[in-house]
């Protein structure tokens, strides 16, 4: 059902030094941060050779980043996104299974314009997986 790693979600304190870290420290290419208010996020894209890196930062009030960074304050892995090539095929077939997904179970558009949708971390080893697809 799941294709290959999309990217990795890193919740970042300070996204400026993140970014900066990533461009001068080890070299990756940075991408220009980009508001996702739908999402209560700011995202920067660190483009890999097998994968991507996103980096969220707390958009406006009410960022369910902000309550992660909380409990984080450090920043930390937020979640992991895995490919699929039919939503609403993936999101039945793990219902069936017994698997939560978040929110209302429709997909919402995510930050690279692409259907998505989130999965229960309790179901999945504490880790909360998105599904994109593409």
């Amino acid at each position: 059902m799941i294709g290959k790693l999309n990217h990795v979600a890193i919740a970042v304190p300070d996204l400026e030094a993140a970014a900066a870290q990533y461009r001068d420290t080890l070299g990756a290419r940075v991408n220009p941060p980009q508001d996702e208010p739908e999402h209560g996020v700011t995202v920067v894209f660190i483009d890999l050779p097998n994968t991507k890196i996103e980096l969220l930062h707390p958009l406006g009030e009410g960022s369910p980043i902000q309550g992660f960074l909380d409990k984080n304050p450090s920043g930390g892995i937020h979640h992991i996104c895995y490919e699929v090539e039919d939503i609403l095929a993936a999101r039945d077939a793990l219902r069936a299974a017994g698997a939560r997904v978040l929110g209302t179970g429709e997909p919402k558009i995510g930050a690279h314009g692409k259907p998505v949708l989130f999965l229960h971390p309790k179901d999945f080893t504490g880790t909360l997986v998105e599904l994109e697809q593409v």
